[in-house]
């Protein structure tokens, strides 16, 4: 049995609509906190330019290759195992994509993984994440303000993010914000790009 998310197939079609213009020019994609592996296969076919590279801890590895093997797509990759407390792949990326992580995450793990992507992510490549954020401190939506608490009963640790603190984050990895996008269900994809050409 394959796993499955319903979130993921609620948000995979607006995503991809914002993927589709950021990627165009994109070759290699490293997907930090694959989960299910439902993104991958999806996003993988829908943008068949691109060598999609999920990754994620050794326990999900099953689910992600159980949709790969049933989408057969010759341009998603075997699963990485990555842990952002752990080692990081040694190979570069020109996009990095992350959805629905940097809320589960502890924060010490937030950091690595920004100071993880500053180390794969090529000059001028881009980091997209996608999920619930606050802005200065507050919530956007009373849903998030309920999906917070949850989280945080769930789990002390984990909980949305400031908008503010992770664009702090990204500049100390020389990246520099390029766009924030409002999304349905009051998500947003946040775009930043690496310095160089």
């Amino acid at each position: 049995m394959k796993p499955y998310a319903e979130s993921c197939d609620q948000n995979k079609a607006p995503i991809l609509a914002v993927l589709k213009r950021l990627f165009a020019d994109r070759r290699k994609v490293l997907e930090i906190g694959s989960g299910t592996g439902q993104h991958a296969v999806f996003f993988g076919a829908a943008l068949p330019h691109l060598v999609w590279c999920p990754s994620d801890r050794a326990e999900q590895h099953a689910g992600i290759d159980a949709w790969r093997g049933d989408a057969g797509l010759p341009n998603v990759c075997p699963p990485l195992d990555l842990d952002v407390d752990g080692e990081w792949p040694a190979e570069r990326y020109d996009a990095v994509f992350s959805a629905n992580t940097a809320h589960i995450l502890s924060w010490p793990q937030v950091q690595k993984m920004f100071e993880g992507v500053g180390r794969v992510l090529d000059s001028g490549g881009l980091l997209i994440l996608y999920g619930p954020f606050n802005y200065g401190g507050r919530y956007t939506s009373e849903s998030n303000a309920r999906f917070d608490a949850w989280l945080k009963a769930r789990d002390p640790a984990s909980g949305i993010r400031d908008f503010e603190a992770l664009d702090a984050l990204a500049g100390s990895q020389g990246m520099r914000m390029l766009e924030d996008v409002e999304m349905p269900a009051n998500n947003r994809i946040l775009v930043w790009r690496k310095a160089g050409s």
